[in-house]
């Protein structure tokens, strides 16, 4: 009596499972939209037909252009944090510091770092994008630190240590950026093995 029958639960899960792909697939186009067109070029129809589905069923799940590009950067935020920290499932040995710099450095090399830098940038034109980004970057940034001073064994009761590992991600920042027009991989290389070495000095 009053009860959902089989029938309807049977029914729901696959409605449930759709609108979980829909919403991903959204999210995904949604980043790889930004990172090779930019805030100007990518519109909900962009991304909806992108990602196969109707503008519609993308205004069903994001009502708004902001909603759906903060939530994107957001996304894969999130799936790059759970990657880097698969990378090293037991923590990082101090002799690993030099994979984890290369990795962390990585973070801001790819198609995330290209869409969030076409994110922020229209954030400083968009009044109504910019507390969005700003809490979204100041979220993303404090998971990054963790994740740095995690991995790298970092103890931040240690004078300069908190210093040390930021620094290391903004200089991992301005390697992004350097990489955007031209591939910086060689010198990229050097600037992290002497990073390696400098923080090995702060740590230890």
């Amino acid at each position: 009596m009053g009860g959902v029958s089989t029938a309807d639960r049977a029914e729901r899960v696959p409605k449930q499972d759709r609108s979980r792909a829909t919403r991903q697939r959204l999210l995904e186009a949604a980043v790889a939209c930004l990172a090779e067109h930019g805030w100007a070029g990518s519109t909900v129809s962009v991304v909806a037909e992108r990602a196969g589905v109707s503008r519609g069923a993308a205004q069903h799940h994001f009502p708004t252009r902001e909603d759906l590009f903060t939530a994107a950067v957001e996304y894969v935020a999130e799936e790059r944090s759970t990657a880097l920290r698969a990378l090293f499932p037991e923590g990082a040995a101090a002799d690993d510091r030099r994979a984890v710099i290369a990795a962390l450095v990585d973070l801001y090399t790819g198609p995330l770092f290209r869409a969030a830098l076409h994110l922020w940038v229209a954030a400083s034109n968009e009044e109504q994008l910019r507390p969005r980004v700003t809490e979204l970057e100041s979220r993303v940034g404090r998971e990054s630190h963790r994740i740095a001073v995690d991995l790298l064994g970092a103890d931040e009761s240690r004078p300069g240590v908190r210093e040390s590992v930021q620094g290391l991600l903004d200089m991992a920042r301005g390697l992004g950026l350097a990489n955007l027009l031209t591939d910086d991989g060689a010198r990229r290389e050097r600037v992290v093995a002497q990073w390696a070495v400098l923080l090995d000095g702060a740590l230890d």
